[in-house]
């Protein structure tokens, strides 16, 4: 027992060694705020399935730290847990990475002026840090069809963290994708589980607001493009392959956990009241500024350049990834006999 033991322990030393001072040698590191979420998730599979190494950053290792571990090739990732995101810190790790990530980004406020701290003073913050450290990249996620939307808190907290990063590290390459779907999404499953239970779903502006959504596999793809090519000072407009307005979309999440059910247009004072009651739930199913967000289509501006521009492709359409995943909230689960008929 005791000479296999030793064994186990030699080769795992050895293995450890391969990975760290030969497959990874000269390979930059990838530091990565917002790690625990799909997109974060995503790119720990593919930049350690190509040598890269990780250093993740989540504040709760023991809520988050097995989800984020298994996503990686053994060895190429490090886990730092981080509550308070101080100068200190931050530089702390930033002396361990060539390349910065930034993914963190919420979709309600829990207390006053979240957006702001979240989306406007931490990324000035990083991207201040990062450029004295002399990073190789820093890379922002924004968000698509905010320039318009002028009395959205939101739009605004995101608008002024790219103009922050822009200052800092002029170099930066700031990313703005549309709505990411996956089955780790809380997008498409909300809309699922709501249109499972549900005799009826609201539509917002006569759901007539366009989108582009993007698979989480595809946003990842092109991340990483812009690492391995070395892409600096873009800002790139991230969009899938096809238009929807939010009606279609609702519609094609019916067909694939076939169901039927009743879409109205609510009026938009009764939308207004209808987002006051449900911002005050723990996890709002809407809040007053997602309402307003919601007048302005999500789709390319044309001021900057997309990743199809770059010969980015994204390619995932959008039916056939959500019936990968659908199974869940269809009767029978995945042995569930898909109905041909057509929901209106």
């Amino acid at each position: 027992n005791f000479i296999s033991s030793g064994k186990s322990f030699l080769c795992n030393l050895i293995s450890k060694f391969i990975n760290r001072y030969i497959y990874m040698k000269n390979q930059d590191s990838i530091l990565i705020f917002g790690s625990s979420g799909q997109i974060g998730k995503s790119l720990i599979r593919i930049f350690t399935k190509n040598n890269y190494r990780v250093i993740a950053v989540t504040r709760s290792i023991h809520q988050k730290g097995y989800q984020i571990k298994t996503q990686s090739n053994y060895g190429y990732l490090e886990l730092e847990e981080v509550n308070l995101f101080n100068e200190e810190n931050i530089s702390r790790l930033m002396k361990k990475a060539s390349i910065c990530i930034n993914l963190i980004g919420i979709l309600y406020e829990k207390k006053e002026n979240q957006f702001d701290l979240i989306h406007s003073h931490l990324p000035s913050l990083l991207s201040k840090i990062a450029f004295k450290n002399s990073l190789n990249q820093f890379i922002h996620l924004s968000a698509l069809g905010i320039e318009s939307a002028i009395d959205s808190e939101y739009a605004k907290s995101k608008l002024s963290g790219e103009k922050k990063v822009r200052q800092n590290f002029s170099n930066s390459v700031i990313l703005k994708p549309s709505i990411v779907y996956s089955v780790d999404d809380n997008f498409t499953t909300n809309f699922m589980s709501l249109l499972s239970k549900l005799p009826i779903m609201p539509l917002y502006y006569n759901g007539k607001t366009k989108f582009t959504p993007i698979h989480v596999t595809d946003l990842s793809n092109i991340i990483f493009e812009i690492v391995n090519n070395k892409i600096i000072g873009e800002t790139i407009e991230c969009i899938g392959p096809e238009v929807f307005t939010f009606k279609e979309i609702l519609l094609k999440i019916l067909k694939s956990i076939n169901k039927k059910r009743l879409l109205f247009s609510l009026p938009l004072p009764l939308a207004k009241f209808n987002a006051k009651l449900f911002q005050l739930m723990p996890k709002p199913l809407l809040t007053l500024d997602q309402l307003r967000l919601l007048k302005y289509d999500n789709i390319v501006s044309r001021k900057y350049k997309t990743n199809f521009d770059l010969k980015m492709y994204a390619n995932k359409k959008f039916d056939e990834e959500i019936n990968r995943y659908s199974y869940n909230w269809t009767i029978g689960g995945q042995f569930s006999k898909k109905k041909i008929d057509k929901v209106n």
